[in-house]
């Protein structure tokens, strides 16, 4: 396990062509995994049996997830990936190939911020920022606190450094007095959690969009003590969902998942991994003693 905390992209049945995709896109990119839904898991889901579910993949050697979960949830700009890029040809790239077939939000021009800066939806309604930067090349989860959650940004980032282990605060920039915007919120943050880069902005104005589960973060725990942890942390003045999902007071979904889970339902044998997935399908937190029981027995 490369990643503690991994983002999860919810597609309707485009997990796979959307994976294939991006990692002819980006270099040091490939699909590790592909499953699909058994009998159980696709009554659960309404979806068709032996349908692909789950693709796991990596774009410049970071980890994503594609579920295909249905049309129930969309994907939007409250959370996109920041691709930080070292030259502008780079920019340009990843602006040609990304932009087929989608949206362009902020064209690809020089800013205040940057000497070149493109911010897109693709044709999948993943939204991309593209810059030339300073930084090493990186992908990055961008946060984006609009409608009631404008000017959490801050508060959520403190949030965040406590729950999660390895974490600091590389910058926050917030508006000044004079900037048409509220006084003190944030202009631009950038942090990291587990080792992974993270950045976050309040966004002034109004908007058609916000968080949903289209968008989530898988935490991968070691052992019940850890997947307790961060449920009850996140969860906590959040709401619990089925299946190990929370949703944080900031409303970002969070997928608390014990590794031990992970490697039981990747089992060769599918009667148990059948059987593990039945039982995950009656709980909220994962209880990994139960899980282990019906694994035994299947």
């Amino acid at each position: 396990m490369k990643q503690r905390i991994t983002p999860c992209l919810w597609f309707d049945d485009e997990a796979e062509e959307a994976a294939k995709f991006y990692t002819s896109i980006f270099t040091n990119s490939k699909i590790t995994q592909v499953s699909k839904y058994n009998e159980e898991m696709a009554k659960a889901a309404d979806r068709p049996k032996e349908s692909v579910m789950i693709v796991k993949f990596e774009l410049n050697s970071q980890e994503f997830i594609g579920l295909n979960g249905g049309p129930i949830f969309k994907l939007n700009p409250s959370i996109s990936m920041f691709v930080h890029c070292e030259t502008k040809e780079q920019v340009d790239t990843l602006f040609k190939k990304l932009s087929q077939g989608g949206q362009v939000m902020m064209e690809l021009d020089k800013y205040p911020f940057s000497e070149r800066y493109v911010f897109i939806a693709d044709k999948y309604g993943l939204s991309w920022q593209i810059m030339l930067s300073k930084e090493k090349h990186h992908i990055e989860p961008a946060i984006l606190f609009v409608k009631k959650s404008f000017g959490k940004a801050e508060e959520a980032i403190k949030y965040y450094i406590k729950v999660f282990k390895n974490s600091k605060v590389n910058h926050i920039e917030k508006y000044k007095k004079g900037q048409d915007v509220k006084e003190g919120t944030v202009m631009y943050s950038s942090f990291v959690l587990e080792g992974e880069h993270f950045s976050a902005m309040d966004g002034p104005g109004t908007h058609e969009f916000g968080f949903n589960e289209a968008f989530s973060f898988t935490v991968n725990c070691k052992g019940q003590e850890e997947t307790d942890y961060y449920y009850d942390k996140l969860a906590k003045d959040g709401s619990e969902q089925p299946c190990g999902w929370v949703k944080d007071k900031f409303g970002i979904s969070w997928q608390i998942n014990p590794i031990e889970f992970t490697e039981m339902v990747s089992d060769k044998n599918p009667k148990k991994v059948q059987a593990t997935l039945k039982a995950m399908l009656q709980m909220k937190k994962l209880d990994l003693k139960k899980l282990r029981e019906a694994f035994d027995k299947g």
